[in-house]
């Protein structure tokens, strides 16, 4: 193994240009910790916002972008006892996936499904982590409940869609246009709402004879919150995972008090070691068996060399994508 490796490092921060490759020693996992020869790593909006200067870090975590990874274990920690050198793995890591080497932790990796390959595997843990957690712990979403997931043609919107589908929901969604409609009623969706084209407060109200959503999931925010509150059901719960368009917004909170409904949400990576862990394992109980089965797995839209990350970040802002964006790291530069 070499002394040193090479890794994306985005500097100072800024536009999408500012990322570079560059060498750094290399690493050494201490206490569960697994070192991870790195195939494929997953772009996530995190990443932009980190690169940019408005999503620092959690203290403790790699400085580096890259927050999932798949791959071959090559070293262990003193305290690994639930995994070993040779180990084929997809990993949430706490930072540094843009790069040739990263450190997770044991607990946050899961052995490749049967029947995916390493570029599947990079693209499963950030968003089924993010989804399993919101969508069915926070918002114990349950089979034939009616549940809306805005940004459906995102990462976090497909798996949203094909997990809940799985599980025996009514999948809605909202879209940007009829091309990503139709990837997102592939994927499992029941109703598509164009959202640049109708207000989906008023199809939801329409649609459902008054009745609304029992789950939403957003990550847009803004004037989104007020309308999303006012679409749910009787008991009805709102999980925010992301605020693309702003975490502040004059809400009326009076059908929260008359339907007993529930705001809720969470982020994923300041959560702690044995929570990730947790998470790990339910999707390995939960989730994992349908994907070997074929169901629920990454739609991926496209794949850049390490050395054409800025490209891949380019397109990640441009919300153009249908799935998930993903960097080749090993034997690509």
């Amino acid at each position: 193994m070499s002394s040193t490796f090479k890794f994306i490092d985005h500097g100072n921060g800024g536009a999408s240009d500012c990322m570079q490759i560059k060498e750094q020693n290399m690493l050494a996992p201490a206490g569960r910790q697994v070192l991870i020869q790195v195939h494929y790593a997953g772009v996530n909006r995190p990443d932009i916002l980190q690169r940019s200067g408005m999503y620092p870090p959690p203290p403790g975590a790699s400085p580096y972008l890259g927050l999932e990874v798949s791959g071959v274990i090559t070293a262990v920690g003193p305290d690994v006892h639930d995994r070993k050198v040779g180990d084929e793995v997809c990993a949430l890591t706490p930072g540094g996936g843009y790069a040739e080497y990263c450190l997770a932790d044991e607990r946050h990796c899961l052995p490749i499904p049967k029947g995916l390959d390493m570029l599947s595997a990079a693209c499963i843990p950030e968003n089924y982590f993010t989804v399993w957690t919101n969508l069915f712990e926070r918002g114990s979403l349950r089979k034939d409940e009616k549940f809306l997931v805005h940004g459906g043609s995102s990462g976090i919107g497909l798996t949203a869609i094909q997990l809940a589908n799985a599980f025996g929901a009514e999948v809605w969604t909202t879209v940007g246009n009829s091309e990503k409609a139709e990837a997102c009623k592939k994927a499992g969706a029941a109703h598509t709402i164009l959202y640049k084209e109708q207000d989906f407060k008023e199809v939801v109200r329409e649609m459902t004879d008054g009745y609304g959503m029992d789950v939403i999931l957003d990550m847009v925010g803004g004037d989104y919150i007020n309308r999303n509150i006012h679409s749910l059901a009787l008991n009805g719960r709102l999980v925010q995972i992301a605020f693309l368009e702003g975490s502040k917004t004059q809400i009326d909170a009076l059908p929260v008090m008359i339907k007993r409904l529930t705001f809720t949400g969470s982020t994923l990576r300041p959560r702690s070691d044995e929570d990730k862990g947790e998470i790990a394992k339910a999707l390995s109980e939960q989730v994992v068996p349908l994907m070997e089965k074929g169901r629920c797995t990454p739609i991926i839209h496209t794949v850049f060399p390490m050395n054409e990350v800025s490209k891949a970040h380019d397109l990640m802002e441009s919300s153009r994508h249908i799935g998930k964006i993903a960097l080749k790291i090993k034997d690509a530069i």
